[in-house]
């Protein structure tokens, strides 16, 4: 990707991207991927995740870079009366406001969407990502992904009965509220260009979490019956597992009656698909472990690499378990610029792919307050306005100690 690639979908939105760690980060990085120009304002110690390493490349970590991209950075103290009316200014050409700062925070500083921001902004689309949302009985406090996943059943339905519980090994929680900050930033955008008005979205990562729950939720809302632990399986389709083989292990996923006769007739044994007992899911739900055991006899000599590749070809859905270097220099992830590099930057690609206004890679993840100058002065700042707030310590261009 290079400067010269088409404007994106959401050039000449600006975007103040004032979270950090994750969910925030993740939608601002979206955000400039598809063209949005994002000043991501960090306190001056930094955003957390600056800190969260090794792997470390000139300074940058790895974590940090992963959701930074394509963002302009500065160093501001919003604590500080002087910091919240730089904010405010910046505010006042920006189109969104991203944030993930504790419930109330805002409100205590005077810039509540409600009291402020709306009336002095009624164009700004104020997005806040908070753990458990700012009411009920866990409003307001404060959630990493793994303790959502545990408060909303998903480490629950993760493991299998030797293992019990596991922590997904993502953090999907985080990485799905991102997602859907970016959806409802994109749906309020929408929506004011009929209204001309714009509006605050609510994006918690337990809403998120619970969201997630397809299709235990609904298995259990009509069968009143709680999941069990399944391991690799799963719980509605069969055969839907992981298998070893001579090589990488296998996983089989025949969805429907038919892919299973396929399946049957690629491993040489078509006369299991008419066995009384595999006929159809719902029979094969029954005897899950019978023909399992048979699945798990017809690939044990079989390559696993080749043999997920020929059941592709016949239509089966079948997959090879890669490692993450393994899918990162595949020849399919490189086809399908899921690898992308740019001034000594690696990250994965845009998933999203637009036919004319497509998303991409313009800048590498910011250094510590890259932008500070280049920032204030757009926004009518003059040299001496922003000596002052160096001086006063409000603009930051080394990280402080936290």
């Amino acid at each position: 990707m290079t400067q010269s690639a088409p404007a994106g979908a959401l050039t000449g939105t600006k975007v103040i991207d004032v979270s950090r760690v994750l969910g925030g980060p993740s939608c601002g990085q979206m955000l400039a991927d598809h063209g949005a120009d994002v000043i991501k304002v960090e306190p001056p110690q930094g955003d957390d995740t600056r800190a969260w390493g090794p792997p470390f490349q000139d300074g940058l970590s790895a974590y940090f870079a992963g959701t930074n991209r394509n963002k302009r950075a500065i160093a501001l103290d919003i604590a500080k009366p002087e910091g919240r009316a730089v904010l405010l200014r910046l505010l006042a050409e920006a189109d969104v406001l991203v944030e993930n700062f504790k419930t109330g925070t805002l409100e205590k500083w005077d810039l509540g969407y409600e009291a402020v921001l709306r009336e002095r902004f009624p164009r700004l689309v104020h997005c806040r990502v908070t753990g458990f949302g700012a009411s009920g009985p866990f409003g307001g406090f404060p959630g990493y992904d793994a303790i959502v996943q545990v408060w909303a059943g998903l480490m629950s339905v993760n493991g299998a009965p030797e293992s019990g519980p596991v922590r997904l090994g993502i953090p999907l929680v985080d990485l799905a509220t991102g997602l859907n900050a970016t959806v409802g930033i994109l749906l309020a955008l929408l929506e004011r260009s009929r209204s001309g008005r714009g509006q605050s979205v609510e994006v918690a990562l337990f809403d998120t979490a619970v969201a997630l729950q397809h299709p235990h939720a609904a298995n259990w809302f009509m069968s009143g019956e709680a999941p069990r632990l399944t391991g690799n399986g799963h719980p509605n389709i069969v055969p839907y597992d992981l298998y070893p083989t001579t090589g990488r292990k296998i996983f089989i996923g025949a969805g429907n009656n038919a892919q299973f006769r396929k399946l049957c007739a690629t491993l040489g044994k078509p006369e299991l698909a008419e066995d009384p007992r595999f006929r159809t899911n719902q029979d094969r739900l029954v005897h899950r472990a019978e023909i399992g055991a048979e699945i798990a006899a017809l690939v044990a000599p079989c390559d696993g690499e080749e043999l997920a590749a020929r059941l592709m070809r016949a239509g089966v859905p079948a997959g090879a378990a890669l490692t993450i270097p393994d899918v990162l220099t595949h020849p399919h992830t490189l086809h399908r610029e899921m690898v992308v590099e740019k001034d000594g930057y690696r990250g994965t690609g845009i998933p999203v792919k637009l036919s004319r206004t497509p998303g991409s890679v313009r800048a590498a993840p910011p250094r510590f307050a890259a932008d500070n100058d280049a920032v204030l002065r757009e926004a009518g700042f003059t040299p001496e306005e922003i000596a002052a707030l160096r001086t006063t310590g409000v603009l930051a261009d080394t990280p402080a100690k936290a």
